[in-house]
């Protein structure tokens, strides 16, 4: 197997585009939903070294989408798993490389955005993986997470949803980067306007990065998922014919939330190279604002730590769930 690919970033900042872009490329495994090992199937089933726990895992993900899209063999692959699996990482591998096998293929891909604070143990159990960070406008992220009420504010923040989405954005970009710096020639970051609006360039230096052939006329001609058919939180600027998904924000954030959201991430909005509505936001700083980013920074950390570290997942969420169609 050549070097698997891990694509990373905040949701909705266009992991499933990128996917979708590669897989047009030819030569990947097609795997259409996120695995979730790490953040998800872990901290549901636990130490995967014990067979009681691997046997429970397999039960659910016999019955997952995950399973159903994989093309496996039941029986064949569940042996592999019992025999061989001994952490989420094993699984990971097991279960790619068996799809990548049979589709004939020698390389595969895992776009679980939420990799981001495990991309450092990805790396040690995956040494030859490379990492690309994909990176949005945390205005237009913000509106589509709120779209599908994955902003998840604190509850007496309710009414600054999108206020909570920047500062998570924020988040698990910082962190995403802070990971990438030590991964070397591992790791690129791409940005999705660039994706969108300039895609040759963007694209044949993620295929210098990956060593592979992302010729752009053959990935037009393929248009896999989201390539085709864009996956979006606004169905209705489909309808209305004018699908802009670059700077979106321009027309639909709400004029008072905007200057909030800019005073809270704004400088990092310009530390990445985004403009803003008005550059006077970034230098406002009150007490409010910055009691704001401390409780959330702080309270995103504690909730990543409590899921990785306690049983809380296993009594929240089914496996089955939280699988995302690709």
């Amino acid at each position: 197997m050549r070097p698997p690919v891990f694509i990373v970033g905040c949701p909705r900042s266009g992991t499933s585009y990128l996917y979708h872009l590669l897989l047009s490329a030819g030569g990947f495994a097609r795997f259409h939903t996120q695995m979730n090992v790490f953040d998800v199937l872990e901290p549901i089933f636990g130490n995967l070294s014990s067979r009681s726990n691997k046997e429970k895992m397999m039960r659910e993900w016999l019955g997952s989408k995950a399973f159903n899209v994989s093309g496996l063999e039941a029986n064949d692959i569940e042996a592999k798993v019992m025999a061989d699996c001994r952490n989420g990482s094993d699984f990971m591998r097991i279960i790619m490389e068996e799809v990548a096998l049979k589709q004939g293929v020698d390389r595969w891909i895992d776009s679980t955005p939420t990799n981001v604070p495990h991309m450092l143990r990805i790396s040690r159990d995956f040494p030859d993986a490379q990492f690309i960070h994909i990176i949005r406008d945390a205005r237009d992220v913000a509106l589509s997470l709120d779209k599908r009420h994955w902003s998840r504010p604190l509850p007496w923040d309710k009414d600054r949803s999108l206020l909570a989405a920047g500062l998570y954005w924020e988040w698990i970009v910082r962190k995403g980067r802070k990971n990438g710096s030590l991964l070397g020639p591992r790791y690129i970051e791409v940005r999705y306007e660039d994706l969108v609006e300039r895609p040759e360039p963007a694209l044949k230096k993620i295929g210098e990065f990956l060593k592979h052939d992302l010729d752009y006329s053959r990935i037009q001609a393929a248009s896999v998922g989201s390539v085709k058919k864009p996956l979006t939180s606004f169905k209705e600027d489909l309808k209305e014919g004018h699908f802009t998904p670059v700077g979106r924000w321009k027309d639909k954030f709400p004029a008072d939330k905007l200057k909030q959201f800019e005073q809270l991430v704004g400088d990092y909005l310009q530390e990445l190279g985004y403009r803003l509505s008005d550059p006077a936001n970034a230098s406002q700083h009150s007490a409010a604002i910055q009691k704001m980013r401390w409780t959330y920074h702080n309270f995103y950390g504690f909730k990543q730590w409590t899921k990785i570290n306690t049983p809380l997942s296993r009594w929240m969420v089914s496996y089955s769930d939280i699988l995302i169609d690709k």
